[in-house]
């Protein structure tokens, strides 16, 4: 017996390097998987566009027309990766133990290649009775979703699968997320001169602590339902020149997760009011934040067509309705601002973002097969 399609291309994909630039310089970037994609739609008769949404980063859109008027159904999938330091092989996927594994595998090619074979198998198969299906792969999910931002201006439909890894559950919400970047500011001098120098990584010391104390209390919140709880992690620090000169300046980023319902500068706003309790305690401490980058939570209607014809199919195969949240941010919050209610829904895997990472091969085809499943059911 042979390997099914959907698996193949989902290898093809994994072949294809698609690390984002904006998170490692000089990487390839999309434009290659890009070109894989459109190929891979317009043979199966799609109508296909390629966009470049920033130089060298193009999001591919493909549409499939019924027969009929009815609704429109768009699958939603971002080509990009995070880096790949620490792997041996990257992109030569090897599939073991009922697993591919390489980099993407899971986050996100094992649920695009789901959704490309669902519509192609359906154009192939004597296309669309009714409505119209919309299947769009975006880049740069993994930095600042600009695809996302450029597809919505271009289209719009009447509900959206987010392909993202779920497990095979039905998500219908997902955490936020906000960075922010914090300076303490100190005296350069000789190691030796401890009245002349102002150590500002110490200084920085104090701020972790009080962020510790923030995060812990945000976990022993009562959780939201779908969500869980709001969590606050230092990302990266900086400061310093030599061992014998005090530190003049120290940077720190962090994430704060939010929840729904939170500001969407919550985190800029606890962390001032860390600095604010630490300047009163200490005159010469001298320190600043600023906002980098964020995005909001999300939370879609359980009721809403394209969730409860999800979970219709779910429960026909013998699969848990849902709902359920997502700890990850997804693209999905982007199509619902845009007006386009939208739930998530991937195969299973592991190893997100980490050196073994892997998608589960059943998974995938439960997947495909489900959403050509939910294409008949909703359009």
């Amino acid at each position: 017996m042979g390997v099914d399609p959907a698996i193949r291309l989902l290898c093809d994909l994994v072949a294809v390097d698609s690390v984002n630039p904006s998170l490692v310089t000089g990487a390839a970037g999309e434009a290659a998987l890009a070109d894989l994609i459109a190929s891979t739609l317009r043979t199966a008769g799609l109508e296909v566009a390629v966009t470049e949404v920033a130089p060298g980063r193009p999001n591919v859109v493909g549409v499939l027309d019924g027969r009929k008027p009815g609704r429109t159904l768009m699958l939603c999938g971002h080509m990009d990766t995070v880096g790949v330091e620490g792997m041996d092989s990257p992109f030569d996927p090897v599939n073991r133990s009922g697993r591919v594994y390489g980099r993407g595998a899971q986050d996100m090619k094992g649920g695009l290649a789901a959704a490309l074979d669902a519509v192609s198998r359906i154009a192939r198969n004597g296309g669309l009775h009714a409505g119209r299906v919309v299947v769009a792969a975006v880049c740069d999910e993994e930095h600042a979703s600009l695809g996302a931002d450029a597809l919505v201006r271009e289209h719009h439909a009447d509900g959206a699968v987010v392909t993202e890894p779920t497990d095979l559950a039905l998500a219908t919400g997902h955490k936020g997320f906000e960075w922010v970047e914090v300076e303490t500011r100190g005296r350069a001098a000789h190691g030796s001169r401890p009245a002349d120098g102002r150590d500002a990584i110490l200084r920085m010391g104090r701020v972790l602590g009080q962020l510790e104390a923030v995060d812990t209390r945000l976990q022993r919140r009562v959780p939201h339902p779908l969500l869980g709880t709001a969590s606050l992690h230092a990302s990266s620090i900086v400061g310093g020149r030599e061992p014998s000169v005090y530190p003049d300046s120290c940077r720190l980023r962090f994430e704060r997760r939010t929840l729904i319902g939170e500001p969407t500068n919550v985190g800029l706003t606890e962390v001032q009011g860390v600095l604010h309790e630490l300047r009163a305690e200490d005159p010469e401490f001298e320190a600043d934040a600023r906002p980098l980058f964020s995005r909001p939570p999300y939370e879609g209607l359980r009721d809403d067509p394209v969730s409860r014809s999800l979970a219709q199919v779910l429960r026909s195969r013998g699969l848990e309705p849902g709902p359920v949240g997502m700890s990850f941010w997804t693209d999905a919050a982007i199509l619902g601002q845009a007006g386009i209610p939208s739930v998530v829904f991937g195969p299973r895997g592991a190893g997100l973002h980490s050196r073994d990472e892997y998608v589960d091969i059943e998974s995938v085809l439960v997947c495909r097969d489900a959403l050509i499943q939910l294409v008949s059911a909703y359009c």
